[in-house]
Formats: C-alpha cells, structure tokens, sequence
C-alpha cells in the first residue's frame, strides 16, 4: 500500500471482532505499520450496516487507505467493500484475490489452490494412519499479488512499473 499511497500516514482497518483471528491480525499489522510510520486505526464491522457506518466515519479521521482481514463475513460483503472504497475514494487491499476481481483495488496473500492442495495431502496422511499431533505445521511459501487496474484509474492512482511486474495478475 505504501507503493500505491505515497507518504501514506493513516490506514483503516476493517475487521470483524467476532473472527477469532481479528485481533491477531490487528496487532501483526499495526506492529508492521509501526515500523514503517503509518498509523492503522481499527473499524470493527459485523453487520453489512457496520461496514456503511465504517466507512462513513472515515473521512472524519483523515483514512487515506483501507485494509480488511481475513474473515468469513468480510469475504462475503467484498463487493459492498469494494464499492464504498471507491465512493469514498479509498485504495484498498486484502488477503483474498477474489477482492480485486469484486471490484476492489488488490488483494496480497497467499494461494488458495496451494493451501487447498496442501490440506488436501494432510488429510490423505491421517486417512492412511498418520497421527494429526505428529504432522508438521506448515506455513504458506508462496503469495501472489494481485492489482484491478480499472479501480486505480478509477481513483486516479497511477501503479507503478515495478509493482505491475511482481504481479501474478493484473485486472484491467
């Protein structure tokens, strides 16, 4: 986001307070952000009318960007998202790489079919006899980025060169 968003200093993060993930997630981004002098200012939704209200009280805080987690309800509403950052004039990022292809600015995470495939495997291993507590944790190797460039247009942002070649798909 600090690549789309010159000198950006306030981000908004959207999440679910009933994802058991929520403040996890929370606290990794505002460390990360931290570390780069970018302030993340939580907006918690539940309701498809807490995302409305989220996003109204936006501009009121000087939010120059919006990032939403990883969660159920959010993925579900990624389109109602998508469309209230651009009415509000928001670049906008998640995890899942179905947001840019709602409508939303880009997503960054890792591959749903990689992690489909690796659970799939796990599940071979236990049905064949292996001890769940004895399989090893793995962790995502791979993320794919990707950009919706008819929503930069649409927000008057310019992508830069180098952020278009790493890449995995550009929406235009």
């Amino acid at each position: 986001m600090n690549e789309v968003v010159p000198k950006l200093a306030r981000v908004a993060l959207l999440g679910n307070p009933g994802s058991s993930t929520y403040l996890t997630q929370l606290k990794n981004i505002q460390t990360t952000a931290h570390d780069v002098r970018v302030q993340v200012l939580s907006a918690e939704a539940r309701t498809p009318e807490e995302i409305d209200r989220a996003f109204a009280g936006m501009p009121q805080k000087r939010v120059e960007a919006v990032m939403f987690t990883g969660d159920a309800f959010l993925n579900q509403q990624r389109r109602r998202i998508a469309a209230l950052a651009l009415r509000y004039q928001l670049p906008s990022v998640t995890q899942s790489r179905w947001y840019p292809e709602a409508g939303g600015l880009m997503s960054y995470g890792n591959i749903f079919e990689e992690n489909i495939r690796r659970t799939a495997a796990i599940v071979d291993k236990i049905f064949k006899g292996a001890k769940p507590a004895e399989i090893p944790v793995e962790q995502p190797t791979r993320f794919e980025l990707i950009l919706n460039l008819k929503t930069a247009k649409a927000l008057g942002l310019t992508i830069s060169q180098s952020l278009l070649i790493r890449a995995h798909e550009v929406i235009e």
